[in-house]
């Protein structure tokens, strides 16, 4: 007993110093590379005006960073574990901060899809590389919730974003640019500085870990080997996994998710704008306010899936009140009041999907697979972070509504919840496990 008691403390001890050490930094991160991705919406309000893009345009532009991002998601993520999570993640954030900043040359819709399609190829493999990072340090039954504190990340970024975003814009004139270039380039500067950081910083595996003691770092690599070891139902070659219709079914749950999350992160402020008399500065800080009901929905849900130990209910039901924010959206009043309080009760529902289902595939899958696989799920389910801005995009022009988006988009999301309660409660036995 007083063994089990001694193993008991030594773990939460342990995991307690992991996550202290690696996600704020993560978070820091991904904050960054969630601004650099969405920012163009913030951008959009004054950019599309002085360039004069239409929605399809916008739509267009911003969806296609997701083209070149998901047709470079695997090969970059076995890239990672072959030469190691920090180099890789160093790599990316310093190339994809460079392109950010050169977003300060766009003048055409030309030059605005090729430096969007570059900023896709150079963040490619990013998020996949960080959830494959935390499968080294966490145990599966911790994972929703570690994924869930570092994917806040996504949230705070709007929450954090929203009024830096809106002082830059104040900076419109200033050095003979506009605010909108200003936003590109001041947001596009840490990601290049913290480069270097991460080198540092990040340590690759629990065995090189120094900042735990030798018990505790004794105790995580031997939990994270047992983890990796083979086991029915459990994927270790990507050859296999790819066979997996699992994987797959996972694989259009989240291009459901991602569909949603992107079609509203992009068209946030513009929808807000819709309802009238804002200036662009009041309608960014307005934004703020459905992303803190998304960490809210983060948070909450993912403590929430760890704590039943149940994953395919924890994003079936998110999905659904997604998909109830959207419509209630439509259908409510068309002020700004009464439209952000409809987006929170959708974003909620989006971002509390992201913890729970990131601990699916990354419970079947190992080793290579779990390189491959991950970045495979990411890559189609990106796909819909092309198809929603656009849709949106397109539907704008041709209604001069964003009802018919917002609708199309609670569609995607009932369909998601159907997937999700479709998959089995636990891995099915895999006898092809060496193949």
């Amino acid at each position: 007993m007083q063994n089990l008691r001694h193993v008991s403390d030594l773990e939460s001890i342990t995991l307690t110093k992991v996550r202290w050490r690696l996600i704020p930094f993560l978070f820091l991160l991904y904050v960054i590379a969630y601004l650099d991705r969405v920012n163009v919406g913030y951008a959009a309000l004054d950019m599309n005006r002085e360039l004069g893009f239409s929605a399809a345009v916008y739509g267009f532009g911003s969806g296609i960073f997701f083209l070149s991002y998901t047709l470079l998601e695997v090969p970059s993520n076995l890239l990672l574990a072959r030469f190691g999570a920090r180099r890789w993640i160093a790599r990316i954030m310093f190339t994809w901060g460079l392109v950010s900043m050169a977003m300060v040359f766009v003048t055409t819709p030309l030059s605005f899809y090729v430096l969007r399609f570059i900023l896709g190829a150079c963040e490619a493999g990013f998020f996949p590389g960080l959830i494959l990072y935390l499968t080294y340090w966490f145990p599966a039954r911790e994972r929703a919730r570690a994924v869930a504190l570092f994917m806040t990340a996504t949230a705070m970024a709007g929450v954090i974003g929203a009024p830096i975003s809106s002082a830059i814009l104040q900076l419109h004139g200033a050095g003979g640019l506009h605010g909108w270039q200003w936003l590109f380039i001041i947001e596009g500067l840490p990601a290049v500085l913290l480069a270097p950081v991460v080198l540092r910083r990040l340590t690759e595996r629990p065995a090189d870990a120094t900042w735990l003691t030798a018990d505790e770092r004794d105790w995580l690599t031997r939990e994270m080997a047992e983890e990796q070891e083979p086991t029915p139902g459990v994927h270790v070659r990507l050859r296999t996994a790819a066979r997996s219709g699992r994987l797959w079914a996972l694989s259009a749950l989240y291009f459901c998710i991602v569909m949603a999350f992107y079609g509203v992160s992009f068209w946030l402020p513009q929808i807000v704008q819709a309802t009238g008399g804002l200036s662009s500065a009041t309608v960014i800080l307005l934004t703020a306010i459905p992303y803190v009901a998304a960490t809210i929905g983060l948070v909450v849900v993912g403590a929430r899936s760890d704590a039943k130990a149940e994953r395919r209910w924890h994003v079936a039901v998110p999905c659904l009140i997604g998909a109830t924010g959207f419509v209630l959206t439509v259908l409510a009043p068309q002020t700004a009041v009464a439209s952000l309080a409809m987006l929170s009760i959708a974003a909620f529902g989006i971002w509390g999907t992201l913890g729970p289902f990131w601990a699916m595939p990354t419970a079947f899958l190992r080793g290579t697979a779990a390189a491959g696989g991950i970045a495979i799920v990411n890559s189609i389910g990106n796909i819909g972070g092309f198809a929603g801005p656009f849709a949106i995009g397109w539907v704008r022009d041709a209604t001069g509504s964003f009802e018919g988006g917002l609708l199309a988009l609670a569609g995607v999301l009932v369909v998601g919840a159907a997937i999700a309660i479709s998959l089995p409660a636990r891995p099915p036995i895999d006898t092809d496990l060496h193949r």
